[in-house]
């Protein structure tokens, strides 16, 4: 049985609100002069990580080297990412939508969700008006535009977000729902990543309407719990949460680092994988969980990946730990002459922190290693990430990825907000440590 659309033009009222090439607009509207004009972000990494519409329509597009686009347009602006000046942004972003309703959703930096079912009569206003009203208020006082879709699920409010770009309004009521879908190819369905998109086009499902027509039963048949209710929000039909509180836990934790220029030495690759190790430790221990397997990635010049994955016989928060069982896989999946550009470890089948190991003298080891995890998360909060550090990681510290013309810093460095930390800019002294 396939799943009816759901009665009514919008049974609920739920906006997709999502910034226009947000980290390039933040920096058009901070900088009048740079209105109208080609701005790309991710100078520090060397390739296009946000770029205006401007530079889009001349052929820029996302993970772009730098110097490929300073050979397309000669005179456009390339500037660092400025993560601090962005996330502040964002704040003010959440705070306008929240004028009209306490359901929202902070589901990116640059996106959010909000549900604004109930809200049309105490603010006089159909539900596309207020769509509108946001619209309005957002590029007065951001400086920039943002894109709305407004539908009855989730799922279908981000393809309407994205319909049409930039300051695009798309409504999509429940009685319209198919005309949309037609038109979208089941690999860009918020949700369908590239191995379901493939099992999709294998049992000939290429579009979002193919994906929504399908009944019931064929659903569950190949699909679990979170692509059904993909399924039942393409029919109009809310069924997935809102998360209107901050997360409190993870199911996995990832930590990647793209450092320029590209490099061979092992030892400086491996140190960006510990680093990386040790920021991935940080979070678990942070939400009180422990990882039952890891993951450690290689990413080469070409955008190729060499990886291995592994079970850990016991659950672990402790970056010690991981990085002696990675020097031993490192050996195995670098390859020597290899260009690589990026390394990450992911924490997968992540577990609440047991409270007592099983056996007396493990008990003990553990609670020395938490007792001075602990002592290193309490400086690193007062003092920066990476405050203590291992010496495993020190060349990925020393080394400057901001090499030649990619040094610029970007404005917020030069300025510190009330309650805000730069150990390294104060001169705090680093502390690094040894452990067996």
């Amino acid at each position: 049985m396939s799943a009816p659309i759901a009665l009514g033009k919008y049974p609920k009222a739920i906006l997709h609100i999502d910034g226009d090439a947000f980290f390039a607009s933040c920096e058009q509207a901070r900088n009048p002069e740079y209105q109208g004009k080609p701005v790309i972000t991710g100078k520090e990494r060397g390739i296009a990580s946000s770029m205006s519409y401007e530079a889009k329509r001349l052929g820029v597009t996302r993970g772009m080297r730098l110097f490929e686009i300073k050979k397309l347009i000669p005179d456009c602006i390339i500037l660092p990412s400025d993560y601090e000046t962005y996330s502040l942004l964002s704040l003010r972003f959440y705070d306008v939508i929240r004028r009209y309703t306490p359901d929202v959703e902070e589901y990116g930096i640059d996106e959010c969700f909000a549900d604004m079912t109930g809200w049309q009569r105490p603010l006089k206003k159909s539900y596309r008006q207020i769509a509108e009203e946001i619209q309005e208020v957002l590029a007065r006082e951001m400086g920039f535009t943002f894109s709305i879709g407004l539908a009855s699920t989730k799922v279908l409010a981000k393809v309407g977000s994205k319909w049409k770009k930039p300051h695009g309004l798309t409504c999509i009521p429940n009685r319209e729902i198919h005309e949309y879908l037609q038109h979208l190819e089941v690999e860009k369905i918020w949700g369908i990543g590239p191995q379901s998109a493939s099992l999709l086009n294998r049992l000939g499902v290429k579009t979002a309407l193919d994906f929504a027509k399908k009944d019931e039963a064929w659903v569950k048949r190949y699909f679990a719990k979170p692509h059904y209710e993909i399924w039942m929000e393409l029919n109009g039909r809310s069924v997935i949460e809102f998360q209107t509180k901050p997360k409190e836990t993870y199911y996995s934790i990832q930590k990647m680092k793209t450092f320029t220029p590209a490099s061979s030495e092992p030892s400086f690759v491996f140190a960006q994988l510990c680093k990386n190790i040790e920021s991935a430790c940080i979070k678990a221990r942070r939400y009180s969980l422990e990882a039952k397997k890891v993951l450690f990635l290689l990413k080469t010049q070409e955008f190729k990946y060499h990886s291995s994955e592994i079970t850990l016989s016991t659950p672990t928060n402790f970056a010690h730990e991981l990085i002696n069982l990675a020097k031993p896989i490192f050996d195995t999946i670098f390859r020597p002459g290899t260009l690589y550009r990026g390394a990450m470890v992911g924490l997968l089948d992540l577990t609440k922190q047991s409270s007592q190991p099983d056996l007396f003298g493990e008990a003990v080891k553990i609670e020395k290693y938490r007792n001075l995890y602990a002592g290193i998360d309490k400086l690193s909060k007062k003092y920066g990430k990476h405050t203590v550090r291992f010496g495993t990681s020190f060349l990925a510290h020393q080394f400057s990825q901001h090499l030649g013309d990619r040094g610029d810093v970007p404005e917020r460095k030069h300025e510190l907000f009330k309650g805000e930390t730069a150990r390294k800019r104060i001169g705090i002294p680093t502390l690094s440590i040894t452990m067996d």
